[in-house]
């Protein structure tokens, strides 16, 4: 993906930050000073503090696991409401005003570790996470396999097979068999369905073999207006190659017989919580929100996103006796994973007068990373995970978000360290883009994969961001069934030197007189969809 360097020189407003050699200062002083400057602010975000909320993340998802049995902070699961009581409680005891907002959602998790084999004529067992990965759906299946029609093999250069994307590429199929299906043209929702209307017992869906479609892919399943369901057959993701495979076998015959077991637990209106917590000072009519998700994807969620909110949670606790001439409204978002649920309900239900007082977001989504980088969100910028520019926001989005974007290069300048900046898609602040809200934020990266550009900019290492785990493609946070999202997935120097970038960012825009002039003091309203791409997986 495209990357800008980090600007060389020290700019003139260097001087309203910390030097790095500024002098320690203890947790008592801290806590009793004002730190409504980045002077006062940045000494004061410090490791051990930070790390105690990580550990108390920790402790809660061990004390309460999912339904597979490992430690959870998932939405919808009690280590998740934990997470948000213990939020709750440090913000209320910080003295902010503090309210759990209420959603409902599609809950989803898996209750045992999926399966997938072929049976016959030659039996052989597939490896999760590396052959096959299961669709969010929930049954057993085992059957002989049928393709769909308008496979295309061999693929083409580009894009162009809709296997499965009709009523009539089912004609003739035979109830009761797994469908094999080739991915592209529609929704793989769109697919599902079809098979299922054609009596399929169960779905193989294969990458459709162009160049960058090959591997496994797992994605998202969402009917053609793009909303999530759980399609009462299993459904089985595989790469191109083990697609073209079954499908040369039923070509040549016998029909292979194919096992899918998908076991789950699904509920349509469970709930989950937003927790938002305001300073009692600051103008009303000029917010500025702090954001962070809460939730998990696979169990603890400690890289994704505990450091985060960890990040913010400190902060609000080394601000509490700041008087802002912006008020601050620190939120801590459920359902991020799942298709950044919780911004979108929280967006959604305010008013266009209550919107239109929002002059800013500020999104910490993953602040800690081994083997990082310091990505510093830019709604102009590629996407972390696609390297592409492909979102459209209100102009009045652009311009705007470069002010906060702005505070963070020059504090990274400060302390000897670049930065590349990045969309932000998949995280909170898209849901302010999206209403026109402007907003930048930090990150610094997850799963697969460290190009030798980013390790020339920030050092470390080719392949994965999240160190050295056995998973080229993937790391702990995105793939199921490793449970590994835990505190050894952190580094705690990473998330001190981001949350002090982070610092820098939240105390000059708690004072910034720019923030609604240059937002035009948003007026733009529609109703966010929920993002189709769910948990940052493709849903086609």
């Amino acid at each position: 993906m495209p990357h800008r360097l980090a600007l060389l020189g020290v700019l003139a407003a260097l001087s309203l930050l910390v030097a790095p050699s500024a002098p320690a200062v203890t947790s008592a002083q801290c806590d009793a000073q004002v730190n409504d400057t980045p002077s006062k602010l940045i000494p004061c975000i410090q490791t051990d503090d930070l790390w105690a909320h990580m550990q108390a993340f920790q402790a809660i998802a061990d004390a309460n696991p999912g339904p597979d049995g490992h430690p959870s902070r998932n939405s919808g699961e009690p280590g998740y409401k934990a997470s948000a009581d213990y939020v709750a409680s440090v913000m209320k005891a910080a003295g902010y005003d503090v309210t759990l907002q209420k959603y409902k959602f599609l809950y989803y998790a898996f209750t045992g570790i999926p399966a997938f084999s072929e049976v016959s004529p030659a039996a052989h067992n597939y490896v999760l996470n590396n052959d096959w990965g299961p669709g969010q759906s929930t049954g057993v299946a085992n059957a002989q396999l049928q393709p769909a029609g308008g496979i295309v093999l061999p693929p083409t250069p580009t894009s162009t097979s809709t296997s499965g994307c009709t009523s009539g590429d089912f004609t003739g199929f035979a109830a009761g068999r797994i469908a094999l299906i080739q991915r592209g043209g529609c929704n793989f929702g769109v697919k599902i369905q079809n098979a299922q209307a054609a009596g399929a017992s169960g779905v193989i869906i294969f990458n459709e073999g162009n160049p960058g479609r090959t591997d496994l892919l797992v994605g998202s399943i969402v009917d053609a207006a793009g909303t999530p369901f759980v399609p009462t057959i299993p459904v089985a993701f595989t790469t191109f190659a083990i697609g073209q495979d079954l499908f040369n076998q039923y070509q040549q015959g016998p029909a292979p017989t194919m096992n899918i077991s998908v076991q789950a637990i699904v509920d349509p209106n469970r709930d989950d919580w937003n927790v938002i917590a305001e300073s009692k000072g600051g103008d009303k009519n000029h917010v500025v929100v702090v954001d962070a998700h809460l939730d998990a994807i696979y169990g603890a969620g400690m890289l994704d996103n505990a450091s985060g909110s960890a990040t913010i949670l400190d902060i609000a606790q080394m601000m509490k006796n700041v008087n802002p001439l912006n008020k601050l409204r620190f939120i801590w978002f459920g359902g991020e994973e799942l298709g950044i649920l919780g911004s979108a309900y929280y967006v959604n239900n305010l008013s266009s007068n209550e919107l239109s007082h929002i002059g800013y977001d500020l999104d910490a989504d993953v602040t800690a990373t081994p083997n990082y980088i310091i990505g510093v969100l830019d709604p102009a910028a590629p996407d972390f995970f696609g390297g592409q520019v492909t979102n459209t926001f209100p102009n009045r989005v652009y311009k705007a978000s470069t002010i906060a974007r702005d505070q963070a290069v020059t504090y990274f300048n400060s302390i000897g360290k670049n930065h590349e900046f990045l969309s932000p898609t998949g995280t909170d602040a898209i849901s302010f883009n999206q209403v026109g809200v402007p907003a930048s934020g930090l990150l610094t990266g997850q799963d697969c994969c460290k190009s030798q550009h980013e390790v020339d900019l920030f050092g470390g290492f080719l392949g994965n961001y999240e160190g050295n785990i056995p998973s080229f493609d993937g790391g702990c946070v995105d793939n199921a069934f490793l449970w590994c999202d835990n505190l050894s997935n952190n580094d705690p120097q990473v998330l001190t030197f981001m949350s002090k970038a982070f610092a820098s960012m939240v105390v000059q825009m708690a004072f910034d007189t720019k923030v609604m002039s240059a937002s035009n003091s948003v007026v733009y309203k529609k109703k966010l969809p929920i993002a189709s791409d769910v948990g940052r997986h493709p849903s086609k």
